[in-house]
């Protein structure tokens, strides 16, 4: 827990203090049903309210909902915050629980309206029942976000005796959900809210793939106001304005030296995106190509 990173780390305790707090409220004589109060209920029913697109991620139905979904959070959500960073996962894991929540809205109105017919007729009321919990529409978009970081990285699946492609782990996982989904439509289990939260991260980071410099981070302005202030101090050293002791000019070999160690780095960063994608750069790497192509 100490080494993990804050977002993820902050995921978790707010699931569990969330689940917690459901159980001790449902066992104290005339509490409160969180899950009803906080879950997402269908929009036409009277219980329904528009912030339950967010805390709906957060509350869980039982402890083998909460742990299956917790667990698969640590495993990958940890890793995708490394490479993205704290604001970017967080949007990104919103972002996709809220898409879950809306395809659950959508195929919940296909759905009772092949069943029941004109759904203004009937009383808001009656659409109480509907509810939906959990945080797995934003997990499985981390898995999918996992599956596009990291292509070819080979991991373990229960119980295949041989390690998989995350890739092809990710496109098993979206095929069980829509057979599921089809074979199954009242198992309880929100599937299309699974395979929404993957559709919307997907859209999420094919956007962000195309525009590149789209996202609302300082890192861009970061890097331009550095290169500036390093532009300006060059420029004083050259006019002589600055001062540079005999002590701190690089001989031939130092500077050779430097330059073959600089390229050495640009390639391992050039490999890496061959084989991962732009998305897998940490802030620093990228840093490091925005800083060559301008003194280039």
């Amino acid at each position: 827990m100490f080494t993990m990173p804050k977002v993820t780390k902050n995921l978790l305790i707010l699931n569990v203090l969330a689940f917690v707090a459901m159980i001790v409220m449902g066992a104290t004589r005339g509490g409160a049903d969180l899950n009803n109060i906080f879950g997402l209920h269908f929009f036409m029913a009277s219980d329904f309210h528009i912030w339950q697109l967010l805390t709906y991620m957060f509350m869980h139905a039982n402890i083998e909902h909460i742990f299956f979904n917790m667990f698969a959070l640590w495993m990958f959500g940890r890793i995708v915050e490394s490479q993205w960073g704290e604001r970017k996962f967080l949007f990104y894991y919103l972002a996709c629980g809220v898409g879950a929540g809306l395809m659950q809205e959508l195929v919940q109105y296909m759905w009772l309206s092949s069943q029941l017919g004109n759904l203004s007729a009937i009383p808001a009321a009656v659409f109480n029942p509907y509810t939906t919990v959990g945080a797995s529409g934003a997990v499985y978009g981390i898995l999918l976000a996992f599956g596009m970081i990291f292509p070819e990285e080979r991991i373990f699946i229960f119980p295949l005796p041989i390690p998989i492609k995350a890739k092809w782990f990710v496109c098993i996982y979206a095929a069980i959900e829509l057979f599921s989904a089809m074979a199954t439509p009242g198992d309880n289990v929100a599937h299309f809210a699974h395979l929404g939260g993957m559709l919307f991260g997907y859209l999420l980071i094919r956007y962000w793939r195309r525009h590149p410099n789209s996202y609302y981070n300082t890192a861009d302005s970061d890097a331009f106001f550095e290169n500036m202030r390093r532009r300006w101090e060059n420029r004083n050293v050259k006019s002589g304005t600055g001062q540079q002791s005999d002590t701190q000019r690089e001989t031939d070999w130092e500077y050779n030296a430097r330059k073959k160690h600089e390229q050495e780095e640009i390639d391992a960063i050039l490999d890496k995106i061959r084989k991962s994608g732009y998305d897998s750069l940490t802030r620093e790497e990228k840093q490091r190509l925005f800083d060559r192509k301008n003194n280039n």
